[in-house]
């Protein structure tokens, strides 16, 4: 080991007291004309060139690359960062990033002044909705103001509701942007959709087109598939909540009173869904139930759309929506188209 030191310290002084060129590859100086160049010591060059080569020195990008040696990769918000690649025997390059300088007064996410409410789109028991612009970015936005109660606190249906769209990523599904909270109200962002499969059938009375319910039906089931392989049941479908884009696309919404069945619970609540869209077993008083529930208020969509009014349109209680929904039974079997298949299934 003492024999090596002493090599590599003469080596080094031998290197000091040379006068020989030192030979650069590929720099991308003026006189470069794709051979290698050969540039001196700085203090054996005169003081007029010393000027143009501090200077192409300090324009000089350690970070230029041929395009086929340039990788690509995404930050946060998606914009391209290019490093250089690294070589064997050689430390990690640095990542350079190109960060716009932003002022503390700009409009930030999860700040109430970084949107503009534009005008009240509708108003519940708990929550008022408005549609709204964001100061960010300039986009329509929707802002589902819940009033907070010092004796109750946050409402749980909103803390379930932010809780799952947090993790919900989907075409079918309506996007939460962001979430805002004062003491005083909690405001949950989200992209705004400007009407609802209840409005859009308001204007087209008498039954939809054949192809638009085929289209809604299929984005309706869609995203119900997505939701319950994650265990999550909706459970409060009926046309207010399925949004219409006025491309066509369907959204599910309004997930205040949706569950997870990942959670353990003995029983869950008889008391969700709107009496219209209440399958028979719930309105009976049944607490343990699956994705059937979402399934029947699924189908009482679809007979709403085709028909154009809803299937099971219950005026007074639960008495009265089972007896609509056993008469509507009783009436399709004693059709006579229904006892003409019947007999015929019988005689195959």
């Amino acid at each position: 080991m003492e024999e090596e030191v002493g090599n590599n310290e003469e080596e080094v002084q031998g290197w000091k007291k040379s006068s020989e060129k030192i030979c650069v590859t590929k720099m991308s100086t003026r006189n470069c004309q794709g051979m290698d160049s050969v540039i001196k010591h700085l203090d054996t060059i005169p003081e007029d060139k010393k000027v143009r080569v501090q200077r192409t020195q300090s324009t000089f990008d350690p970070f230029e690359k041929p395009t086929n040696q340039v990788k690509r990769v995404h930050s946060e918000n998606n914009a391209c960062i290019n490093f250089k690649t690294s070589s064997a025997g050689k430390e990690s390059p640095k990542v350079r990033r190109h960060s716009s300088p932003s002022s503390p007064t700009s409009p930030k996410f999860g700040k109430a002044d970084s949107y503009e409410k534009l005008e009240k789109l509708g108003e519940g028991s708990y929550a008022t909705v408005y549609k709204g612009k964001s100061k960010v970015n300039g986009k329509l936005v929707a802002l589902k103001v819940i009033r907070l109660q010092e004796e109750e606190g946050t409402p749980f249906t909103a803390i379930r509701e932010a809780s799952l769209l947090k993790g919900l990523k989907h075409a079918n599904i309506v996007l939460l942007h962001d979430i805002i909270h004062t003491k005083e109200t909690l405001t949950l962002v989200f992209e705004y959709v400007h009407t609802d499969l209840c409005q859009y059938m308001d204007k087209h009375p008498g039954g939809l087109h054949p192809d638009n319910v085929k289209l809604f039906l299929f984005q309706l089931l869609r995203g119900l598939s997505y939701i319950h392989q994650r265990y999550i049941l909706h459970r409060d479908l009926k046309p207010q909540n399925l949004l219409i884009s006025d491309t066509g696309e369907l959204k599910l919404a309004d997930f205040g009173l949706a569950r997870a069945k990942s959670v353990p619970s003995h029983t869950y609540s008889n008391e969700v869904v709107t009496l219209w869209y209440r399958p028979p077993d719930v309105l009976l008083g049944s607490t343990e139930y699956s994705t059937c529930l979402d399934m029947w208020g699924v189908g009482c969509i679809f007979v709403e759309m085709i028909q154009g009014v809803a299937a099971f349109p219950g005026m007074k209680d639960i008495q009265d929506q089972l007896e609509r929904i056993f008469l509507a039974k009783r009436r399709r079997l004693s059709s006579p188209r229904a006892s003409t298949s019947k007999c015929e299934s019988c005689q195959k």
